[in-house]
């Protein structure tokens, strides 16, 4: 004989199972997309352990300077059109072969732009700390052999095929770990070796991705098209530069003003911050296609602070618990690793708030609302370049430089929520 008090558990578990029943294609791509963060993570941390024992901290701050600046750089290839690639493969698959071809032209015409921007970003943060050789070979690897293998994944999350894309992620993230490794037993240990053997990884991982995982549509030029979607495209690519520019400019600025070695020590420390965004990327790429189908989906207060609160909440127990660890394991990473190990445990709030306003950014994307993205960003850069500034040369105690990060990405957070959600008010624009 059931009891009374059974029925209200036995309700609540018909509830969920219902629920995840009705839902049971989502969650397995979540899973499958998910798996493919989970193992990228691992693999990107073997990367990270490897390469930041085998260079000094100074070589390490100085590629992981010039590699945050080509990754900027690499969003002015093809002028932003990967956004319009991804709209297609995530609503009209036929005509991707038609924009993949209006991507490689794009591609091709937007080099002189690329090497000229490249040319000044290099004057101005880094002539007087990186050589030109070893700039150039970082930029190369991320703009034309990195961005690359990025669309084949757009495209593939694009299509829903997120199994495919996971398994492309790892391999391609096996490769750079892979690269690191043969450069730890090497004879040779300078930034400029290692950037050979990065441009080695990234060119297998170029060929894997356009060999084996790209979809097969036949390539046609339709000008007609490219020209509407330019304008749209022209603004995603600003946006995506001013993206990375409030992202990385912390490390350009620490950089230029206080030298490769504390580069290096500050290098280190966003990385480990930059692990904890991997899964929450996955969750916003999923979140960003389903906005795509229907703009409204967070005009629920309740929905948008339970997913912000989840954000940060997954955020800061992940380097919470990195912290731990390092601080009774301070080696567990590597020897140059424990000179910053103290450190990891004192920017406990920047994960959550730098990975909330990434996430703040991707919404404007996906409603359509790209110029006003393009717009925030560049007010978010600028004023992530005054604190900084500010922090960086009023503050000489390292711990002290660390602690007061906090208090600047809150300041940025707080900028990007009013900017975004009085966006979100506008109506969503079809692209």
């Amino acid at each position: 004989m059931t009891q009374a008090s059974d029925i209200p558990q036995r309700r609540t578990l018909a509830r969920i199972g219902t629920f995840l029943a009705e839902r049971r294609g989502l969650v397995r791509d979540y899973l499958s997309a998910i798996s493919g963060a989970g193992g990228r993570l691992v693999f990107s941390l073997a990367y990270f352990i490897a390469l930041a024992n085998t260079l000094s901290i100074a070589e390490f701050g100085m590629f992981a300077t010039a590699s945050a600046a080509g990754v900027m750089l690499s969003r002015i290839l093809a002028f932003g059109f990967i956004s319009a690639l991804y709209r297609t493969a995530t609503i009209r698959p036929n005509l991707i072969g038609t924009f993949t071809a209006g991507f490689l032209l794009l591609g091709a015409v937007s080099l002189p732009l690329l090497a000229a921007a490249s040319w000044g970003v290099y004057l101005i943060f880094f002539a007087s700390t990186v050589p030109l050789a070893v700039f150039a070979a970082i930029v190369f690897a991320e703009a034309l052999l990195w961005r690359p293998v990025e669309v084949v994944l757009i495209v593939n999350n694009g299509l829903g095929k997120f199994g495919r894309a996971a398994v492309l992620s790892i391999v391609a993230t096996a490769f750079r770990a892979l690269g690191a490794v043969l450069f730890m037993l090497s004879g040779q240990h300078s930034v400029w070796i290692w950037s050979l053997f990065y441009i080695g990884a990234n060119a297998a991982s170029l060929l894997l991705a356009f060999g084996f995982y790209y979809p097969r549509q036949r390539l046609r030029l339709r000008t007609e098209l490219y020209l509407r979607r330019l304008a749209d495209s022209i603004y995603v690519a600003g946006a995506e530069v001013l993206f990375y520019l409030q992202s990385e400019f912390d490390k350009l600025l620490v950089l230029a003003i206080g030298g490769p070695h504390l580069a290096g020590i500050y290098a280190i420390i966003m990385r480990l911050v930059d692990l904890t965004a991997i899964p929450i990327r996955t969750f916003s790429m999923m979140l960003v296609q389903k906005m795509m189908r229907a703009p409204e989906l967070l005009s629920r207060l309740r929905v948008k602070s339970g997913i912000e609160a989840g954000v940060f909440l997954v955020s800061t127990l992940a380097l919470a618990a990195l912290g731990i660890v390092l601080h009774f394991f301070p080696n567990a990473l590597g020897r140059n690793v424990a000179e910053a190990a103290p450190l990891v445990a004192l920017a406990i709030g920047v994960p959550g708030l730098r990975n909330l306003v990434e996430y703040q950014a991707e919404l404007l994307f996906a409603r359509g609302q790209t110029a006003l993205r393009a717009l925030n960003l560049g007010l978010l850069a600028g004023l992530k370049a005054v604190l900084l500034t500010y922090v960086l040369t009023t503050i000489a105690d390292t711990p002290m430089l660390v602690v007061s990060l906090n208090v600047v990405f809150l300041l940025l957070y707080l900028a990007s929520a009013l900017l975004t959600y009085s966006a979100l008010r506008k109506p969503a624009k079809a692209v």
